[in-house]
């Protein structure tokens, strides 16, 4: 079960960040929405229904999360870049992903605004200083987030959630 919960592994960083570590994320973050198109291409309505796990969501679930929680680290990023270690509002994401736009939309729209919000994710992170890479918020599960290692934990849930749907397809030969 925790291959299919955590088809890559879980977010795992220890050490210093160094810039080349920052390019690489930066990176990912810019391929995702190209990978992640690719990932869902061809399939159909009731394959986007399906489960990508037992007690999973549905792979249009999954689509629409990886919109919903991008935007969110987007506005923390530019919250921790223009306030003093701001405390952000979590969401409740499994919650989100019951409501009607994450179960029933074509996940084309949320495919579309990945697009365009990692334009300006990527944009937004590639203009950033040393010193700003320090800034900080509060989150109140976590604590004090680095903007460096933030962008760590979103290059990885971008490959996480995609590889969701790419490990589903493989073991139903879609």
């Amino acid at each position: 079960m925790d291959t299919l919960k955590y088809p890559i592994g879980p977010f795992q960083y220890e050490g210093e960040i160094t810039a080349e570590q920052l390019g690489g994320w930066i990176q990912d973050l810019e391929q995702l929405p190209v990978l992640l198109r690719e990932a869902v291409s061809g399939l159909t309505e009731d394959q986007l229904n399906t489960p990508y796990r037992p007690g999973g969501w549905t792979i249009r679930q999954v689509v629409h999360h990886i919109a919903d929680s991008h935007m969110n680290s987007f506005i923390r990023f530019k919250l921790a870049l223009t306030e003093e270690v701001p405390t952000i509002k979590p969401y409740e994401e499994a919650r989100w992903a019951e409501l009607q736009d994450s179960t029933s939309t074509p996940i084309d729209v949320s495919l579309m605004l990945i697009e365009a919000l990692h334009h300006r994710f990527v944009a937004l992170l590639r203009s950033l200083s040393a010193e700003q890479w320090e800034r900080k918020f509060i989150h109140p599960d976590s604590g004090e987030v680095k903007l460096a290692r933030c962008a760590g934990i979103y290059s990885w849930h971008g490959k996480h959630h995609t590889a969701h749907i790419t490990s589903l397809r493989e073991r139903k030969g879609w």
